[in-house]
């Protein structure tokens, strides 16, 4: 052997029209793509530019439709490196205001690539899409909104030119771990809710790697600072048991980001010294976020959404707010659209704290971390959940469950109000206290 190529033995028979391509993987050369070919200007420049109302033409996800972004790693025989295919209506296809559903498959393969990798080259979907002038992304996963200008399409901005933006810039950015990517896009109802049930499966298995771990258990916990563009003073801390806000990322995934991209988003940050146990506050955490939202934030809590809590961005999964009245909590995703007991919907909770400010009495977070070990455990943990939306609760009906069990309250499913019961405190708390929910009972959450 020389070292020379992948295979140390002659490649054949090979296809005519297929040479180039089986060269480059058995000669291990890298693809770069230089020039970005779209018709709409691209940059760093763009990100955090917002699509109005009065400029959209289109938009995916948000409630209106379903959008759903997904990552798997290929065989490097299955797939062909820069193909991006469009399954149903593009851009060319669609009148002013239509919401059509949207799915995006990345398929990655590579000599160096690994399962691992997978959630953090689909995390890099936000805001690589952001760099399109005239194109807005929020969310992740199976909640992404993709909002389209009216002067992008204008231009000639199609569904295809965010495959050819993601194709490039893998290959940029993680081109030493990956040799080929191709991206499918469907349009199709069918095609989409396929897709979407496929990537639900998948986010369950991700979020269960650290279903036993514990925030005690190390010493080192990560940074995520991806959503700095929209959420200037944002910085979320990811640790074993408070995953991302924005639900995309877990405590394993950070660690696998840097590994992968040691100057990435993602940042090892050692806790040093615990300020506070019981709120979840340490000296090097403090000092981390303190600088890397330059001054604007010295210290937050992990553990409490009540004293100093958490900065949130928009792209968080749910926003859990106080419900003094009935000493206990809500929160709501951002799938439902409806008025919660707070006096306020979702977006509004999210444009009023989800610009990167830690807001007491607020605070965001995924859907797993709601029934993981310390959310909120501060002000006195699940226990204190007095509400959520339908949609949410049958969702994760099986880990509340599981979780009551473990705190000693296996009803409280049974226990949850949702908008079928009230969507005011004053309507809720007749069902909270026929239920005897943990939460009257409990030390007052203020004063």
């Amino acid at each position: 052997p020389t070292g020379i190529c992948t295979y140390e033995h002659v490649v054949s028979p090979v296809a005519h029209d297929e040479i180039c391509a089986k060269s480059v993987e058995v000669r291990g050369l890298k693809t770069l793509v230089s020039d970005i070919e779209i018709p709409c200007s691209f940059g760093p420049a763009y990100e955090g530019e917002r699509v109005r109302g009065a400029d959209l033409f289109c938009q995916m996800g948000g409630g209106k439709s379903q959008c759903t972004e997904l990552c798997k790693m290929a065989d490097m025989n299955d797939i062909e490196d820069g193909k991006v295919e469009i399954i149903g209506n593009d851009i060319g296809d669609l009148k002013e205001g239509d919401t059509p559903p949207l799915g995006i498959y990345v398929q990655v393969a590579g000599r160096e690539f690994q399962t691992d990798f997978e959630p953090i080259i689909e995390r890099q979907i936000h805001h690589l899409i952001n760099y399109i002038q005239g194109v807005m992304h929020i969310g992740q996963r199976d909640i992404s909104w993709i909002r389209v200008g009216k002067a992008a399409v204008e231009k000639g901005f199609t569904l295809k030119d965010i495959g050819v933006v993601l194709h490039a810039k893998f290959h940029q950015d993680f081109g030493n771990i990956l040799d080929k990517v191709q991206i499918t896009l469907y349009t199709k109802k069918k095609d989409v809710d396929d897709l979407t049930k496929r990537a639900r499966a998948e986010y369950k298995k991700r979020d269960e790697r650290v279903e036993n771990m514990k925030d005690e258990d190390v010493e080192t916990y990560y940074s995520c600072t991806l959503c700095q563009s929209f959420a200037p003073n944002h910085v979320c801390s990811v640790s074993p048991e408070r995953t991302g806000l924005c639900g995309a990322y877990n405590w394993m995934d950070c660690k696998a980001s840097f590994e992968i991209n040691p100057t990435g988003p993602n940042q090892p940050i050692e806790k040093g010294e615990c300020v506070d146990p019981v709120l979840g506050q340490w000296k090097g955490v403090n000092e981390f976020v303190n600088k890397a939202s330059r001054g604007a934030v010295t210290h937050y809590n992990f553990y409490s959404m009540v004293i100093d809590p958490m900065t949130t961005c928009g792209c968080c999964e749910c926003i859990a707010a106080m419900l003094p009245s009935c000493n206990g909590v809500m929160t709501v995703s951002r799938d439902y659209t409806g008025e919660t007991p707070c006096g306020m919907k979702f977006t509004t909770l999210a444009g009023v704290m989800g610009g990167g400010a830690s807001s007491p009495g607020f605070v965001g977070h995924s859907k797993f971390n709601i029934t993981q070990g310390k959310f909120i455990v501060g002000d006195g943990g699940l226990s204190r959940m007095v509400w959520m939306p339908k949609i949410l609760k049958e969702e994760i009906k099986e880990r509340i469950d599981k979780r009551g069990k473990e705190i000693g309250v296996p009803d409280l499913y049974d226990m949850i109000a949702d908008e079928t019961v009230g969507i005011t405190e004053e309507e809720i708390m007749p069902w909270l206290e026929e239920k005897g929910h943990p939460a009257l009972k409990m030390d007052p959450l203020i004063g």
